[in-house]
Parts: structure tokens; C-alpha cells; sequence
């Protein structure tokens, strides 16, 4: 990123790192194994947390790249589609965390470089069709990251819970 990289634009990708830096935290030291335990009543673990914060962040930067048929109609969501959201929660068989860790940091790495890359971050897209998105709103890049950030902290929060009742650490005490 060079100098001339936006106040607003910088302030967005540091808000976006701390979230990271705090949801990558929560998965310090941990085996696969321990990586894909669920410690709650949630289907929710740690390498499916990442998984999923992974997956959102690259669908967004493709919304933001390509517009709402980036992602995809919900009405058109076929039972594989379903099979496919639901195994982003989860660590399956074969996956190990550092090939996880991994795909989250290319993926954050593309969402860094778009945001620098950027011409107008007021550029908007209507929403993908969906229950809840209101038909006919758009969002613009900057809201589309203002969501990344949120998202990524809310994963954040949940994977710092998870990770306590698996071994009593905590990322953000």
C-alpha cells in the first residue's frame, strides 16, 4: 500500500487487521483436532469459524468486484449450496487448521489489496436476493467493508468463547 492510501481507507483495513488479529489469536497452539472441537451447544469450532469468516470475506469482495450475481440467488441455492455453507462451520475430515489459517490469509490479503485498489469506495451494487436482505437495497463498497469488519469481529468474539471452554484461554481478556 503506498502513501497515498486514504485516511478512510487505511482506517478500514487497521480496523479490519485488529478483528483478524483477534480471530486468528483464538487458534494459537491448538492441534487440528483441537482446532475442530465443538465446546458449546453450537456446531460452531474454532477452524470452522475461520472457515466461514474466510468464505463471507471473499463473497463480499467478489460483491464488490462483480455485483450480486457474484453471489448468487438464495431462491436458486440447490441442497450441495446448503451442504456447502453448513461444512464452513466445521472442520472436516482431512482439513487441518494451518491449511485454514492459510486460505484466510490469501483471502485477506485479495480484500487488503482491493480496498487499496479501490477507484471509488461509494460504489454500490443491490443486495443478492435473499430473505433478508430489503429488495432493491444497495450497498456500497464502504458499507460492504464496514459488514467484513463487523462480521469478522462478531466470529471474533464467538471463537474467543469457544476456545475458553475448550482450554480456559482467552484472546480478549
Amino acid at each position: 500500500m503506498g502513501d497515498d492510501l486514504s485516511t478512510e481507507r487505511a482506517d478500514l483495513l487497521a480496523a479490519l487487521a485488529k478483528q483478524r488479529h483477534f480471530l486468528r489469536f483464538t487458534v494459537r497452539d491448538l492441534t487440528d483436532e483441537q482446532a475442530g472441537r465443538r465446546t458449546t451447544v453450537s456446531e460452531l469450532c474454532l477452524g470452522g469459524l475461520i472457515k466461514h469468516v474466510a468464505a463471507v470475506e471473499r463473497g463480499w469482495g467478489d460483491f464488490i468486484l462483480e455485483g450480486p450475481s457474484a453471489m448468487g440467488a438464495f431462491s436458486e441455492m440447490t441442497e450441495e449450496d446448503f451442504q456447502r455453507r453448513a461444512d464452513q462451520f466445521r472442520m472436516l475430515p482431512g482439513e487441518t487448521l494451518a491449511a485454514v489459517l492459510d486460505e484466510y490469509a490469501e483471502v485477506a490479503a485479495r480484500t487488503d489489496e482491493l480496498v487499496a485498489g479501490l477507484p471509488d469506495l461509494n460504489a454500490a451494487h443491490p443486495l443478492p436476493e435473499a430473505p433478508w436482505n430489503p429488495p432493491g437495497e444497495q450497498w456500497s463498497a464502504r458499507r460492504v467493508l464496514v459488514h467484513i469488519v463487523a462480521e469478522t469481529a462478531q466470529h471474533a468474539g464467538h471463537a474467543d468463547i469457544i476456545r475458553e471452554s475448550l482450554d480456559g484461554a482467552q484472546s480478549m481478556a
